[in-house]
């Protein structure tokens, strides 16, 4: 038979009518554009925690991050990934890395947005928090970018044990200006930070490392020598990097380009191929007359670092956070359009307890975020009580919240069912994103032994955690019983419980939020599943009394 015109017509007709053996049905239409601000527990907490100021921003960058546009700009950024150029075609040796049109979309548009340094310039309190709801919604677009602008971000209060340093770095450290390419730092209007610190014998055991730092004549200013093992974003026009200096493990500021024009040696040996996170650049770089400066006290590098830590952790959390909230909607998208056995699987018993299981974890990380970033910013704005809680509930959430992701992300993934497995979804990505968040500034034991040490050195964090756990004293019995467990598990607890005793601190933080802001179904869902026992081994073992329509409604308003 002679096909029709009808059935191949010419391609500038557009789309044609499939044959009949090809019809479509059954299948969503495709979710974007959407708006990724629209979720109670983001905006609540936005206000909750001071920076009520900042919601029409949110809300504005919430529908561009869902805008068909940014969505295809973060698909892109994966497929054409970043590529390194060791050479120029004339054997000049520049160490560039190259990256698609849509990676500079995406990066513009978060420093634009103020993602990067722009709170450390912003004094209206809640500055931090705005920062960390944006990310929460434009992280909705593609994860990658936002590890130059954490580490940008994270780079400033360590800085600042350098005085001199900062005067001249920091306002382009958060300047909303992004200027790609390696050019004299104080030349551009805006810069990017990065950060070496582990070394292949080591990782997370900076102390061993043994890139060597030289004096020169000048003083404060050093000669590197040594190679780093996982440092990202080479691109970047500075970098906070450790080195053993003749007084010990010291933190340096080392820029790409010297003053004078010259390119600093900052050798990238390779690109790490990574499991996920595949837009953004991880490479190892190779320092040798490596011009540095020393940045506060020799022999302090991992205090003066901790801070630039101490922020990149909280990042880690939003990120996290963020992609759990992603794949959520993506799977709320899925069933809501998608009909099985009769009924659309939105309205299937089962697969509403395992959204509404979904729901609730992805809330209850949301709300910690924003509690963590508030904390942030009213420590950084002098308050001591908040500093302590900050130190202790950051490396809590760190813990408990990245480890969460893979499993989420993987039951959002089978929500779709073989449609999710295939790359075209997005949902492959965002699978494999999720274990990065908890392996990267500090995996599981690292954050929990970091706890025992809070616990063990400053007894002002401890108290702080359960003074914030007081507030929601007698609201819920189950709760008030896993503070008393938690409190029992204090005295006692070895290296090898540490893991135990940090997630109940998380699950009793998370609860006593919202038991104290969220709406009562949710809250009693949590607490039931969480803390009451009345819970399986997998998503989607909520109890037979759970609102399952009250938690839906909240995360997913429309989906019903």
């Amino acid at each position: 038979m002679v096909p029709t015109p009808a059935q191949f017509p010419h391609p500038e007709h557009g789309a044609y009518d499939a044959p009949a053996t090809h019809a479509v049905t059954n299948q969503p239409p495709p979710p974007a554009p959407y708006d990724a601000s629209d979720d109670a527990a983001l905006l609540e907490g936005l206000r909750r925690e001071g920076a009520g100021w900042a919601e029409e921003d949110i809300r504005r960058l919430g529908k561009r991050a869902g805008s068909a546009e940014a969505q295809e700009w973060g698909e892109q950024a994966n497929r054409y990934e970043p590529v390194l150029r060791t050479h120029d075609r004339y054997g000049h040796r520049v160490d560039e890395v190259d990256f698609h049109p849509s990676w500079h979309h995406l990066m513009r548009t978060a420093v634009a947005e103020g993602l990067a340094g722009a709170p450390w310039a912003d004094d209206r309190p809640g500055a931090h928090v705005a920062r960390t709801a944006g990310g929460l919604v434009w992280g909705h677009t593609e994860a990658g970018h936002g590890c130059p602008t954490s580490m940008t971000y994270a780079a400033v209060p360590a800085l600042r044990a350098q005085p001199d340093l900062a005067k001249v770095y920091e306002p382009l450290l958060t300047s909303r200006e992004y200027e790609p390419g390696l050019r004299v730092p104080t030349h551009k209007r805006g810069l990017l930070a990065g950060m070496g610190m582990t070394e292949k014998q080591g990782g997370s055991d900076v102390r061993t490392n043994t890139t060597a730092a030289t004096p020169t004549a000048e003083p404060g200013v050093h000669t590197l020598r040594g190679h780093k093992w996982f440092t990202s974003a080479p691109m970047c026009d500075v970098f906070l990097v450790l080195a053993q200096a003749p007084g010990g493990l010291s933190c340096f500021l080392v820029p790409r380009v010297l003053p004078d024009g010259t390119r600093n040696p900052f050798r990238i040996q390779r690109l790490k191929d990574k499991l996920g996170n595949r837009s953004n650049a991880s490479s190892e770089p190779e320092f040798d007359g490596t011009v540095a400066w020393l940045v506060g006290p020799e022999g302090r590098g991992v205090k003066t670092i901790i801070e630039m830590v101490n922020c990149t952790r909280l990042d880690c959390v939003m990120a996290s956070a963020t992609l759990m909230r992603k794949t959520l909607v993506e799977a709320g998208h899925h069933v809501r359009h998608r009909s099985a056995f009769g009924a659309r699987l939105i309205d299937q018993p089962l697969m509403r307890n395992v959204l509404a299981d979904l729901a609730l974890e992805s809330e209850a990380a949301t709300a910690l975020t924003l509690r963590l970033a508030g904390a942030a910013d009213r420590a950084v704005r002098g308050n001591a009580g908040e500093a302590a809680f900050r130190r202790i509930a950051t490396a809590v959430g760190k813990y408990w919240v990245t480890k969460r992701g893979p499993a989420f992300t993987a039951e959002a993934l089978e929500c779709l069912g073989g449609n999710g497995y295939v790359e075209e979804s997005g949902m492959p990505r965002h699978y494999r994103e999720a274990p990065l968040l908890s392996i990267w500034e500090g995996s599981g034991n690292v954050s929990a032994l970091d706890v025992l040490r809070a616990l063990g050195r400053e007894p002002a964090a401890g108290e702080a955690l359960f003074g914030e756990l007081a507030l929601a004293r007698g609201a819920d019995a189950r709760l008030d019983a896993a503070v008393a467990r938690l409190k029992d598990r204090l005295t006692g607890t070895s290296q090898a419980g540490a893991r135990r005793l940090v997630e109940l601190m998380a699950l009793t933080l998370q609860a006593s939020l919202l038991v104290r802001y969220a709406p009562p179904a949710v809250a009693d869902a949590f607490c039931a599943s969480r803390l009451g026992g009345d819970w399986g081994h997998a998503f989607g073992t909520l109890p037979d009394g759970a609102d399952l329509t009250a938690v839906l409604g909240r995360a997913l308003p429309g989906a019903l």
